[in-house]
């Protein structure tokens, strides 16, 4: 029996073997989101109950090309970086400016430090030198496992890596320098406790 689409055309069936996805995790821990994702929300909460004013920074984009397709959509076609963004986030917390990098990684035994940029890590020296704290928040996506590691020992491993050393921090090694954090539900990454201990 043919099948034919509503528009006429022929139903063909593809021979091609589907592909098999990656199943999600959505365990409580993760619930299928990204670090991005966990820490908006984070920031959300700690807003709303007044302990913290801490904001996503937005992207310095030029746009340079936009066409109408038809009045209701636009699409960009061109748009270009106007300055290299510093950081992911910055606020203000217990009369404190905090500013911080998020990253996230698939690697099971270390932090490629080709993650963060050196105009990052220029402007974390930055904020520490006028007494703000400057930190990375860091996630190992497959272990589900989070750290807060201070500027302070970010720049260690950096200028080692800038020394001709390990172009990576180990686990091991983000173990010893970082506090770590269990993910939960009502923040889903509560890093300001930490925060006390920085």
């Amino acid at each position: 029996m043919a099948i034919n689409y509503p528009n006429g055309k022929k139903f063909v069936p593809s021979n091609k073997v589907p592909a098999i996805k990656k199943k999600k995790d959505f365990s409580f821990s993760n619930r299928g989101k990204t670090l991005e994702d966990e820490l908006n929300e984070t920031n959300e909460y700690y807003m709303q109950l007044g302990l913290a004013v801490i904001h996503k920074k937005p992207v310095p984009v030029q746009i340079v090309k936009v066409e109408y397709p038809s009045r209701s959509a636009a699409v960009i076609r061109e748009a270009y970086f106007r300055t290299p963004s510093t950081t992911d986030y910055n606020g203000v917390w217990n009369g404190k400016y905090i500013d911080f990098e998020a990253k996230e990684t698939e690697n099971k035994t270390s932090f490629p430090l080709k993650n963060i940029h050196e105009h990052q890590i220029h402007h974390m020296s930055k904020v520490v030198k006028q007494n703000g704290m400057a930190f990375l928040i860091l996630r190992f996506s497959s272990l589900q496992r989070y750290f807060v590691m201070r500027f302070e020992s970010l720049e260690i491993f950096w200028d080692r890596m800038l020394a001709g050393g390990r172009k990576s921090i180990t686990l091991q090694e983000v173990e010893e320098t970082s506090f770590e954090i269990a993910p939960g539900a009502f923040p889903p990454i509560d890093y300001l406790p930490i925060l006390q201990k920085l």
